[in-house]
């Protein structure tokens, strides 16, 4: 993986950590929420290009319609 993707992921299990403590507020924990959906979108698109990048045919090669 790389550093990028660690980061998101380190992010997202800390977020679990604090909405199963109890100790957020509703407000707090609709706004933790909100930010664990946005890393996960841009997780998503990281493994999207890290897909895309391992899948990429070699230079000269072009892609079938």
């Amino acid at each position: 993986m790389n550093d990028e993707l660690d980061e998101m992921i380190s992010r997202l299990v800390q977020a679990a950590e604090q909405l199963r403590s109890g100790e957020l507020s509703v407000d707090a924990a609709a706004t933790l929420v909100e930010e664990c959906a946005a890393v996960a979108t841009r997780s998503a698109a990281e493994l999207e290009r890290l897909t895309r990048e391992d899948t990429a045919p070699p230079p000269g090669q072009e892609t079938l319609l």
